[in-house]
């Protein structure tokens, strides 16, 4: 069964697997930046647009794609730590 979702579908937050430092990473809702100096890291932003919340809480398929956001940010998780 192919379904069709709107372009956003998934995309609440940015692959944090694959990011440029000193650089805004951003999702449709959330985004995150690690800043570097050097070879430490120097600081940690996230931030959330409560606009595009809102706008995926009025979504039809809110449900679904939080699940999706959550089981991929899951997986990069795991990933990242091995």
């Amino acid at each position: 069964m192919n379904r069709e979702h709107k372009a956003c579908y998934g995309t609440m937050f940015h692959d944090t697997l694959h990011f440029v430092a000193n650089q805004s990473m951003k999702g449709k809702v959330f985004s995150f930046e690690l800043d570097t100096m050097g070879l430490a890291r120097s600081d940690r932003q996230v931030q959330a647009d409560i606009a595009e919340w809102d706008d995926c809480l009025e979504c039809p398929e809110f449900v679904h794609c939080y699940k999706f956001c959550m089981a991929r940010l899951t997986l990069e998780a795991a990933v990242a730590a091995d």
